[in-house]
Parts: C-alpha cells; sequence; structure tokens
C-alpha cells in the first residue's frame, strides 16, 4: 500500500468538515478520487460529525462574549437568517432538526442544525442525536445520488 492510498479518504474528511460543503461535497469528491463508496460514505459521516459537539457547546461560550463585544449585531444577523429554519424546527420539532440537517440543500446540514439547535436553547443531549441521525440520512441521500451519478457517467461514456 503506498502513501496515496489514503489521501481520498482524508480529504473526504476534511471537506466533510467544511461549513455549506459537508458531507454534500466531501463525499462525492472522495468517490471521484477513488475512494471505496461505502467507505467514503463512512468518513464523510465522520468528518461532518466532528464539528457537532464543538459547535454545540462553544456557541454557548462564544455567544456571551459576543454579544458583550462589537460584533453583537453580527450574531443578530446570523440569527435572523436562521429564522425560517427555526420555523421549520418549532413547527416539527426534533424532527424539524433531523430534516433540517438530511435534506441535501445548500445551507442546510449539521452546521445549521447546530446553530439552529442553538438559537433554540435547544439541549446537546437532544439535538446531537438528531442533527447525527439527519447527516446519517443525508449521507445515504448523497451516496445513492452519487452512485447514479457515476454509474450514469459510465452508461453515457461507453464503458
Amino acid at each position: 500500500m503506498n502513501k496515496l492510498s489514503f489521501h481520498p479518504y482524508f480529504i473526504t474528511f476534511i471537506v466533510s468538515m467544511f461549513p455549506v460543503a459537508e458531507l454534500r461535497g466531501g463525499l462525492p469528491l472522495g468517490v471521484s478520487l477513488g475512494a471505496n463508496p461505502f467507505k467514503a460514505y463512512v468518513i464523510s459521516v465522520l468528518g461532518n460529525t466532528a464539528p457537532v459537539l464543538p459547535l454545540l457547546f462553544g456557541l454557548k461560550y462564544l455567544s456571551s462574549k459576543v454579544k458583550k463585544s462589537k460584533f453583537g449585531r453580527v450574531f443578530g444577523a446570523i440569527e435572523k437568517r436562521l429564522d425560517a429554519k427555526k420555523q421549520i424546527i418549532q413547527k416539527y420539532g426534533i424532527l424539524g432538526i433531523i430534516l433540517l440537517v438530511a435534506i441535501p440543500l445548500p445551507f442546510t446540514g449539521a452546521w445549521t442544525g447546530s446553530f439552529v439547535s442553538f438559537f433554540l436553547s435547544i439541549p446537546v443531549k437532544y439535538s446531537f442525536p438528531a442533527i447525527f441521525t439527519g447527516i446519517l440520512l443525508a449521507g445515504i441521500i448523497v451516496l445513492f445520488a452519487t452512485i447514479g451519478f457515476f454509474n450514469l457517467g459510465k452508461i453515457f461514456s461507453g464503458m
């Protein structure tokens, strides 16, 4: 096994940690780089989950510091942008967080789910399992879409 054999998995993990891309970007990227689709799924789920607990716990600390600073307005602006997402959660409860995280669209996912959970003061013992469940579901959706996309590409390219 050469040194580069871990490279697609490392990239999959790192990209899956970033906001916006999350596993929606990391999983297809890993598969396109030659990673085994199932392993890429597991690694992208782990990468997407990695920032969730630090976000859930860190936002409490950060908000108390930021609200007292000149950046308090920025925090308020973020809260306003998440207002539409809050309505989903208030209507559907924990299932709303799962759906918010699971639907693989831009500006949905674990980061948004963590922020919304924080702004709604949902305890970590409820929000983390809901976010993790959403990550697992989003990963399945993205995995099937990725596998289908690459197989469709093979059909059209004559492979």
